[in-house]
């Protein structure tokens, strides 16, 4: 491989900044994608991933070429060339490639970079607080045809992704908020659901942590059913060491995919509506309190 060369090995926040850079640029010159490719002699779905931040391979020469032919500054240039040369680095879950889509590729990048999450979820224990028997439960429904060494790996790609929580150094903050439902929905059996009540009880100990229960008796909040939903927030790229700022990203899953919002209007949205959420919640240790009850009482006291 060229020195000028690099081939994308799990830098997601870093190729995401570089082709918002890129972006941004071209659509201050007023050039389209059609235009702007020909300069440089690629065509316009190959520049769009870059953009994307989806490209496999990145020539720093390319893009020199193309932060010359927008006319950035030295510094902006600077910084694109920073981006680029970032030595290609495999990510942990590169190792998984072959189980994971490349939508949530994208978002386990995304999650293990941001420096906030912020998660409401009405369903299902959000992954980054699942057991390994809850996890490989809902994994067996969800992938039927899987073997269980499959079924296996990806359990471990589940715990692997809850280390940005537990890590002793730069922890990621989190607050989340659970509808009572999600404590109560049978996963398994009663002793399963016990245990995982309170591991989440356990994990609300922690100081970078915070989780509260929607409970049923606060109604509909927002007046509407909401989706489950994360909110995430980066800092700068400490790697690139460039002043470079995601922007914030809102994460949203269904059942037959997933959708990122990162409009200021969207994200003001979805503030608004975890603000309400949260404010309709109980407080951290009445929450804590509930996920034991429910632990001992319900689950482990009808088995």
């Amino acid at each position: 491989m060229a020195d000028d060369e690099l081939e994308d090995t799990g830098t997601t926040l870093p190729r995401r900044q570089l082709g918002r850079l890129l972006r941004d640029a071209r659509t201050a010159t007023g050039m389209n994608l059609e235009a702007a490719a020909a300069l440089i002699q690629w065509s316009r779905p190959t520049l769009s991933r870059l953009e994307r931040g989806e490209t496999e391979k990145v020539r720093v020469l390319e893009i020199l070429a193309l932060c010359e032919a927008y006319g950035l500054s030295e510094e902006r240039t600077a910084v694109a060339q920073g981006l680029a040369e970032l030595a290609p680095v495999k990510s942990w879950w590169h190792a998984y490639s072959d189980l994971i889509p490349a939508w949530a590729n994208l978002y386990v990048g995304l999650e293990s970079s941001a420096t906030v999450l912020t998660v409401f979820q009405p369903l299902i224990v959000p992954g980054l607080l699942q057991t390994t028997d809850y996890a490989r439960t809902v994994d067996k429904l969800y992938f039927p045809d899987d073997t269980n060494d499959e079924i296996e790996r990806r359990v471990q790609v589940r715990i692997q992704r809850q280390h940005i929580l537990t890590r002793s150094r730069s922890q990621t903050k989190a607050t989340v908020i659970l509808h009572e439902n999600v404590l109560r929905t049978m996963v398994g059996n009663r002793a399963l659901m016990a245990a995982q009540c309170r591991h989440i009880a356990d994990m609300s100990t922690r100081d970078n942590i915070e989780i509260r229960i929607l409970p049923f008796h606060a109604g509909i909040p927002l007046g509407a059913a909401t989706p489950p939903f994360t909110i995430m927030d980066f800092d700068r790229d400490t790697r690139s060491k460039q002043v470079v700022v995601e922007p914030s990203q809102v994460y949203c899953e269904g059942y037959a995919g997933s959708v990122y919002l990162e409009g200021r209007a969207e994200l003001l949205t979805f503030r608004k509506a975890f603000r309400k959420l949260h404010q309709a919640s109980l407080d951290p240790r009445p929450s804590r309190d509930m996920l034991r009850e429910i632990a001992a009482r319900r689950h482990e006291s009808e088995r």
